[in-house]
């Protein structure tokens, strides 16, 4: 199996009052039969999407990435 990882790190809220904390990893992964896939982890707890839902949560994402303007550049 090979995975190549597009992001990790810490994620809080940004109002700072809620003390949980998760850890967000997620990139692409070959473990079935070396199809590339998106896997997500969080909290380390895995899972690995099959092509329909990675592209849900894809086309999902964009739209509200879109939604909030950050495919434009910040001010």
């Amino acid at each position: 199996m090979a995975t190549t990882m597009f992001f990790e790190g810490e994620l809080v809220d940004k109002g700072g009052k809620q003390k949980n904390r998760i850890h967000l990893e997620f990139g692409r992964s070959s473990y079935y039969d070396g199809e590339s896939l998106i896997y997500i982890a969080i909290n380390g707890e895995w899972v690995i999407l099959d092509e329909a839902q990675g592209r849900e949560v894809y086309e999902a994402m964009d739209n509200l990435g879109g939604y909030l303007g950050y495919d434009r550049k910040p001010r």
